[in-house]
């Protein structure tokens, strides 16, 4: 990958106001909604059998949900223009190419979290809105100034990447059980190789943007790609211990292992060819096996 050039000078906010395209890429909806997903899937595994399903419940937890992570989404760009300036695939973000100010977007992530946390207290349960200010909080204030200190920054990130299906698990009904601790940890471990992968695809520019990463003295991908083995590794763990704990019906260990075991293939490739073409394929199984394990989960819910 050749040098960069630095990005050009920020533009101002055009007369015309803020366009729709850029508040999605202000609070990272696409990121976001894989968020509500996980959150919904929780609350859909952890529901108890034999009562009358809350559909009501389950928008109210999913519309806080996704307001609290569109939140901190903002506050996570807020703290990053300066970075994002400097990285080719993030300069033309609404908050670095100045098309947003700065105070607007300030007010617009606070507003978003309050109304998360808010709503998420007043129509679920008071643990949901504790978790979403935890997912928040953490975020916010410990994974993102620790992009510039650490490569443990990417440890921290997956635990509050991994708190919202615990949100939807605690809002079903569920407590902080095993059941939750299966959920945090399917989101734990998937996060871990889908974003090295890309961290060492993008290795130069994240050097370039001051953030301290895994892959930035990793080159030759030897040491991510060992990490991205061992963690895909536990995805196949998380299909036998799901029905262990009575979260899934045995038969759940089936595609469980298969979605798991193409994950744990393609890392052991990255692992042999060390290659960009490696990493990525690496990548996109991480996005399929999510919604196979979340669905498979859902389907394999034991009767009461």
């Amino acid at each position: 990958m050749g040098p960069m050039k630095p990005a050009g000078p920020v533009e101002r906010a055009p007369s015309g106001g803020v366009s729709w395209s850029d508040l999605v890429t202000l609070t990272k909806a696409k990121l976001s909604a894989l968020v509500v997903a996980t959150t919904g899937a929780a609350f859909l595994s952890g529901f108890p059998g034999g009562e009358s399903f809350a559909f009501g419940r389950l928008l109210h937890t999913v519309a806080g949900t996704a307001l609290a992570a569109f939140g901190a989404a903002v506050f996570n760009q807020l703290f990053e223009i300066d970075a994002d300036r400097r990285m080719r695939r993030t300069a033309d973000r609404p908050l670095p190419a100045g098309r947003i100010p700065v105070p607007g977007a300030f007010g617009i992530g606070w507003i978003l979290s309050a109304l998360g946390i808010v709503h998420l207290g007043s129509t679920v349960n008071t643990a949901a809105a504790l978790l979403a200010g935890l997912t928040i909080a953490v975020y916010i204030f410990v994974y993102t100034p620790m992009k510039r200190r650490s490569a443990w920054n990417t440890i921290v990130g997956a635990v509050a990447g991994a708190l919202p299906p615990v949100i939807g698990w605690v809002a079903a009904g569920g407590h902080f059980d095993a059941g939750a601790l299966w959920w945090f940890s399917l989101l734990f471990f998937w996060q871990l190789p889908h974003f090295y992968a890309i961290n060492w695809i993008h290795r130069e520019e994240y050097r370039q943007a001051g953030f301290v990463m895994l892959a930035n003295e990793d080159d030759s991908g030897r040491r991510t790609a060992f990490w991205s083995l061992v963690c895909s590794c536990s995805l196949i763990l998380l299909a036998f211990w799901a029905p262990m704990i009575s979260l899934a019906r045995w038969w759940f260990a089936v595609p469980g292992v298969c979605a798991g075991g193409f994950v744990v293939f393609l890392a052991m490739r990255f692992q042999q060819e060390r290659s960009i073409g490696a990493a990525r394929r690496l990548f996109f199984a991480t996005l399929l096996y999510l919604p196979v394990a979340m669905v498979a989960v859902i389907l394999a819910k034991p009767s009461s």
